[in-house]
């Protein structure tokens, strides 16, 4: 059964940092591109950023590009997202995802605020 498990949001400052975590397992890892999703109170998910399977390749939506680093680490089936320069409006529940798919997992909050 394919799991994804998001953590490490918080409470953090306008112009703080934060580091998400999204353990994976159930699938091979490193044979999959993975997303970074976020959905604000009262707004729709959106897309956030994405890394192909090796690692290598990076994209970003023009929001956050700049600001985010996403990351991962085949050896222990893990996907990161670095956030720098939190602003009001990246207060969202963030999910990984397979594609499209967030097999379930129930996101983890991060409230900039001050």
């Amino acid at each position: 059964e394919v799991q994804l498990q998001a953590s490490g949001g918080g409470l953090v400052q306008p112009g703080g940092s934060l580091r998400l975590s999204c353990a994976a397992s159930g699938f091979t890892f490193r044979a999959y591109a993975m997303n970074w999703l976020r959905q604000a109170p009262g707004k729709g998910r959106e897309w956030v950023s994405t890394i192909d399977g090796s690692g290598q390749s990076t994209t970003y939506a023009r929001d956050v590009k700049g600001r985010f680093i996403i990351s991962r680490d085949n050896a222990e089936d893990t996907l990161y997202l670095q956030m720098n320069g939190l602003n009001p409006e990246d207060t969202a529940v963030y999910y990984c995802a397979r594609g499209g798919v967030t097999f379930r997992n129930q996101g983890t909050l991060v409230t900039v605020s001050s």
